[in-house]
């Protein structure tokens, strides 16, 4: 019989992501944030890659992109509300970009990196739950690749994965409708 631990059964039954706009200052500091980039790490890796990286975009960093996205936006066709959402989408304390670096190799497909760099995101997204903070995970035009190129640091044949946004929790986020695993779930006999 497996020994399950309860605890963690909990927590999944729980997690919900925070939006940023209800997120709050302080950030984790560095020692915090290196240390949830660690546990993030913990993933599925077929032929230890490490597909990925991180990008951590402090409060001055994310002030000074603030208006270079929301001018991307308007330069894209944006109408105003989305160059507005575009502005205020550096609101969170602290964000990591989660950077899908994919390593050459003749028996892992690029397509399986870029997964491991999903699972990732989602690692970052419950370790920093499970440690007290908020968190969400999202993309947005600051994900599309001129924009990460331009001011996000991200390389030739890389991509945004995920911007996780991490600060202190504000008021708990309502749930959302779940999905009906039994229609969603096929047994094969």
């Amino acid at each position: 019989m497996p020994q399950s631990d309860t605890a963690i059964l909990n927590f999944l039954r729980q997690r919900r992501s925070h939006p940023p706009k209800l997120l709050n200052d302080p950030p984790p500091a560095r020692d915090a944030l290196l240390e949830l980039l660690e546990l993030a790490a913990r993933v599925p890796d077929h032929g230890k890659l490490e597909p990925w990286r991180f990008v951590v975009l402090t409060r001055p960093v994310l002030d000074r992109l603030a208006p270079e996205l929301a001018e991307y936006v308007a330069a894209q066709g944006g109408d105003e509300t989305a160059v507005d959402k575009a502005r205020a989408a550096f609101g969170s304390p602290v964000i990591v970009a989660v950077i899908s670096a994919p390593v050459e190799s003749a028996k892992i497909p690029e397509w399986e990196q870029f997964l491991s760099a999903g699972a990732v995101c989602l690692g970052l997204v419950n370790a920093a739950l499970a440690a007290g903070y908020g968190a969400a995970w999202l993309t947005g035009p600051a994900a599309q690749p001129e924009f990460a190129q331009a001011h996000l640091g991200v390389g030739p044949g890389e991509r945004v994965v995920g911007l996780i946004h991490i600060g202190q929790r504000g008021a708990p986020p309502p749930d959302r409708p779940r999905p009906d695993i039994a229609a969603k779930t096929t047994f094969l006999a």
